[in-house]
């Protein structure tokens, strides 16, 4: 539609109005892209970047950190400490794949930040072996046959330990209800709750 402004901006570049309206929308497209790029290149806000000081326990050994608050517990170990055996499932919760103790009760270290658990103690899989003397649970899970893959493992045994800890192994099907939140996608379930079964009658 024809405008004041735009008969204008028409004869000061001669050109037609078409040719008008294109230029208008380029130079408007470009200006929306600079923004863009200029948002993206912008630092953090300070309140956004600020790291805290946090000390925990990790396998016996004290450790002090300067965390950014949106650290969840698993980046912290995985990323910042290199305790990969803590593993990177989901990132939702659902499968248990990073299953550790804190404070000897099991937690899926996804779903929570390293900032709330100042001064506490954390096993991960790392901390279960004595040297080269595996612990008894990690023994059973290979005299079982309790993996394949072996990605789930780690988390199936510090999860494994909590049930046994927990009073909740008296029976196969009491493990299977109480592990039923740490998934093997290779099916090994049977080793599995043999092996803690295992170590729970002799325990």
């Amino acid at each position: 539609m024809a405008t004041p402004e735009l008969d204008a901006a028409a004869a000061e570049c001669q050109c037609s109005r078409r040719e008008a309206l294109q230029l208008a929308g380029g130079a408007a497209s470009l200006a929306a892209a600079l923004g863009v790029v200029a948002q993206a290149a912008s630092p953090l806000p300070p309140e956004a970047s600020t790291m805290l000081r946090v000390q925990l326990t990790i396998n016996g050994e004290a450790r002090q950190l300067d965390l950014d608050p949106r650290q969840s517990l698993l980046d912290v170990l995985r990323e910042t400490l290199d305790l990969t055996g803590v593993k990177k499932g989901c990132n939702q919760g659902a499968c248990g794949a990073c299953t550790i103790l804190l404070y000897g009760r099991r937690v899926t270290s996804c779903l929570t930040l390293a900032v709330m658990h100042d001064g506490a103690e954390v096993t991960t899989i790392e901390g279960l072996a004595t040297g080269e003397d595996l612990h008894p649970l990690q023994a059973a899970f290979i005299e079982h046959d309790a993996f394949q893959c072996g990605y789930c493992t780690p988390g199936q045994i510090v999860s494994g330990l909590a049930c046994i800890a927990e009073g909740h192994a008296s029976s196969a099907d009491e493990i299977r209800a109480w592990m039923s939140g740490n998934i093997c996608r290779c099916g090994a379930y049977p080793g599995i709750v043999a092996a803690i079964a295992d170590v729970a009658q002799r325990s």
